[in-house]
């Protein structure tokens, strides 16, 4: 069966992992735009907040924002303190060098172009990295977790990624993720290939992948293959 659509993760996959200190970047924040005497307990409730968030998406497979997060903790969500928490990650959001080529030789094949990420953050924050590093017109659809109610491993995550690319048949689809769990297990439980990219710093899963690679630049040979039908 030829392949008609690839979906991919974005933290991990299309963008290298880095392993950060979130309770530091939220004490460095707070200590920026807020009282000093408002800092520690804003840091903290803010950490406790995103824990929370994360812990929901990963035993619930329930959607939560950046806004909410704010909520939680108590914290105004001023547009100037928003814009600081962006910047701060954006040494962490480039993307893989080798995915501009990737998604040129997918998109050259017919084959469709997707994402689908376990957010927080909002459409127009992950569009903004897209297009700062040229590859937002090589997606063919994107969903990110903040504006659906489920995320990864949820069936119905991976059912909105296929419908926002035009994919209708699980089969012709591959996911490329690099956790075993909510990607893999979750891409293959929704009837897609899987191809797992290993992340060290990701808890490990039971799970058989449909196929390994250590980096983008070695998915198309896989592609190709499943659409000659070896």
């Amino acid at each position: 069966m030829a392949i008609d659509a690839v979906i991919f993760d974005w933290g991990g996959t299309l963008t290298p992992w880095h392993d950060v200190s979130l309770g530091e970047m939220w004490r460095e924040l707070c200590a920026a735009h807020l009282p000093a005497g408002e800092v520690e307990r804003a840091a903290v409730a803010l950490l406790d907040a995103e824990d929370e968030l994360w812990r929901r998406c990963r035993d619930e497979h329930r959607s939560g924002t950046l806004d909410e997060i704010f909520a939680l903790a108590g914290v105004a969500a001023s547009e100037t303190l928003l814009a600081a928490w962006y910047e701060a990650w954006t040494p962490h959001t480039y993307t893989d060098p080798h995915a501009f080529p990737l998604l040129r030789a997918l998109r050259e094949r017919g084959i469709k172009v997707g994402v689908l990420s376990n957010t927080t953050w909002s459409r127009a924050w992950h569009e903004r990295i897209f297009a700062r590093d040229g590859v937002l017109e090589l997606l063919d659809g994107a969903v990110y977790s903040s504006e659906i109610p489920w995320t990864k491993p949820h069936a119905d995550a991976f059912r909105a990624a296929m419908d926002a690319v035009g994919a209708d048949d699980p089969a012709a689809c591959v996911f490329v993720g690099d956790r075993p769990y909510d990607d893999i297990h979750g891409a293959q439980s929704a009837g897609l290939r899987a191809v797992l990219l290993p992340n060290g710093s990701v808890p490990p899963h039971d799970v058989v992948p449909d196929a390994v690679i250590s980096g983008l630049d070695e998915l198309l040979p896989h592609i190709d293959r499943w659409s000659d039908g070896r």
